[in-house]
């Protein structure tokens, strides 16, 4: 049995990635990058926005506005605060393994405040009081195993007794580079790129229950 959850938050607990990417290909647009929204779930998921944006500037071969980032951040949270909804069956999920008492936290790429914001908007910020990681904490991103080994860390548990939710390229990476199980949600763009870096998919919650007997 698992002794310990870690979830990632953007697209595992949080349907946000669709509103992130689309919001940033919007304004990418405005200076000559041109992208496909499921080619940005591959590139842009899980990384860090610095990533991102160096990513972007390469591809356009000139610098970003020094205010993008700003931008996006005011853009993205304004849209993150009336449109965020929890994954579908996460919610039952976490009932399940509450019932089991199995401890669960959340070990994300993005600052611990918009971490907030989205659980809160989504209704399951009470969930993670208190057991939210962030990168930002420990100046680590993914792909790197940093964030992952911190949560299990401060969770007081061994590596070989968790097991890590993914939805990104970089954060299964990360969870695999670190020693973990992990399980990745497939979401039709990136079961390939998952499946590729060593993780066990699953398309829905129903799913991961009976694969890992909860």
């Amino acid at each position: 049995m698992v002794k310990c959850i870690i979830f990632d938050c953007d697209g595992v607990l949080v349907d946000t990635e669709k509103i992130g990417n689309g919001i940033l290909l919007e304004m990418a647009s405005e200076h000559g990058f041109d992208m496909k929204i499921e080619d940005a779930y591959r590139n842009f998921n899980g990384r860090n926005l610095k990533d991102c944006f160096r990513h972007i500037e390469e591809a356009i071969d000139q610098k970003l506005p020094e205010n993008f980032e700003t931008e996006y951040r005011q853009k993205s949270f304004e849209a993150f605060k009336t449109q965020v909804k929890p994954m579908e069956g996460i919610v039952e999920f976490i009932g399940d393994i509450e019932k089991l008492k199995i401890p669960y936290c959340v070990a994300s790429s993005g600052p611990v405040e918009k971490i907030r914001l989205n659980l809160e908007v989504a209704g399951l910020l009470n969930k993670f009081e208190n057991k939210l990681f962030s990168s930002y904490q420990i100046n680590s991103w993914k792909p790197e195993p940093g964030i992952f080994l911190y949560a299990a860390n401060e969770m007081g548990f061994d590596v070989k007794d968790c097991i890590v939710l993914e939805d990104s390229k970089a954060g299964v990476k990360a969870g695999i580079s670190g020693g973990f199980k992990v399980y990745g949600f497939a979401n039709g763009y990136n079961n390939e790129d998952l499946e590729e870096e060593g993780a066990v998919l699953f398309h829905s919650y129903e799913e991961l229950s009976e694969l890992l007997g909860v």
